[in-house]
């Protein structure tokens, strides 16, 4: 179903498609859905109801990429100017398996696998692979340890949970006899050379309506409730416009490595995956020192789903559609009750988590105009 024009009838929608969803992350989506409506002259829905008449088109808001580009039809998901996220034919390719090539030719992967991707991909990620099963992930763990040590890394997990720091063969043994075989045939298994000292960039390019963001900019680490180190933000430089636009500002070198490594991993998905597209894309970059202490930068993963920086993205567009052409602008997650949100910050959530705890999520806005 197509909208009309931007002060047109539609209506946005949130689409849960990632099963259970913690509170805090509801609560956040519905907030973003507002905003994303304003700022395109629709009507709020909230949640999708496939039994509800909406008035005019509707404007998508996935909680996870969507998977099939026949689902995504059947539901009005044609283009990237249907929703704010991403569409891809396969699971794994909203995974990290996409980012390591395999073991060898021949090696176990599912149907749409690109070894062209991989090929695109080489200068700009880190030393790693991608195995499909236990045997074929031994065998490449062993090959990365033979290096220094490494990172057992499940593309399912979000936000740095459920990686494993593995130095020896005993320990990798040891990990990969705890995984779930037919999760890792299906999704696969990311294992990567180890960084010390990291720095980790965000980079990415959101499309709303007629509006156009790039960005980039650094993540921030917490510890959690329970003292694991998470996710704890992204602070951001976002400008109107595309790549060119973004390079041609004074960054620094590894933060204009970083915007050149992901643009070529954007580029290559573009190309490579046949039936995806995607109005937000977003690259997590890492750098620091190898077992040998040389520095390493490289794509990590991408995220074409709404994600922890879209707070910061929508929060950018905002002021875009006030007439800003650059902004700074930082996403928050604070964990504990004794955290509170910075001066002048739009607080998203504010509450006890039944899955994390208390916890603070919001958006700053420290400066904008024109770069």
């Amino acid at each position: 179903m197509e909208r009309e024009g931007r002060n047109g009838p539609g209506t946005v929608v949130i689409y849960s498609n990632r099963g259970r969803e913690a509170l805090h992350e509801r609560a956040v989506h519905l907030d973003l859905g507002h905003r994303l409506a304003r700022l395109q002259g629709l009507d709020f829905g909230g949640e999708y109801d496939p039994d509800t008449r909406y008035p005019g088109g509707l404007y998508f808001v996935p909680t996870g990429t969507v998977i099939g580009r026949r689902n995504a039809g059947r539901l009005g998901m044609r283009s990237a100017a249907d929703l704010f996220g991403g569409v891809v034919p396969r699971p794994f390719m909203a995974t990290k398996a996409i980012t390591h090539g395999l073991l060898r030719s021949g090696a176990q992967a599912p149907p749409g696998w690109s070894p062209g991707f991989v090929r695109r991909v080489a200068d700009a990620v880190l030393r790693g692979f991608t195995a499909f099963n236990r045997k074929e992930a031994g065998e490449a763990g062993r090959r990365l340890l033979a290096e220094g040590p490494l990172r057992i890394k499940p593309v399912l997990a979000t936000g740095g949970r459920g990686q494993r720091l593995v130095a020896d063969p005993a320990e990798l043994e040891r990990q990969l006899a705890a995984l779930d075989e037919t999760e890792l045939s299906r999704f696969g298994l990311v294992l990567e050379e180890h960084l010390e000292q990291v720095s980790t960039y965000s980079v990415g390019q959101v499309q709303v309506g007629d509006l156009l963001a790039t960005y980039c900019g650094t993540q921030r680490l917490t510890r959690d409730n329970r003292g694991e180190e998470v996710y704890g933000g992204s602070d951001l430089l976002v400008v109107a416009g595309d790549f060119a636009e973004l390079l041609a500002l004074e960054l620094d070198d590894p933060l204009r490595l970083a915007v050149q490594q992901a643009r070529i991993y954007d580029a290559a998905a573009l190309r490579s995956f046949a039936g995806f597209f995607a109005s937000r894309r977003n690259y997590d970059i890492a750098r620091g020192l190898d077992s040998r202490g040389r520095t390493r930068s490289g794509v990590l993963e991408q995220s074409w789903r709404i994600g922890g920086a879209s707070s910061a993205e929508i929060a950018a567009l905002e002021a875009f559609r006030a007439g800003a052409r650059s902004v700074r602008t930082s996403s928050l997650e604070l964990f504990g009750e004794d955290k509170v949100a910075p001066a002048g910050a739009c607080v998203l959530f504010r509450g006890e988590d039944p899955e994390l705890g208390y916890l603070t999520k919001c958006v700053v806005t420290t400066d904008n105009g024109n770069p």
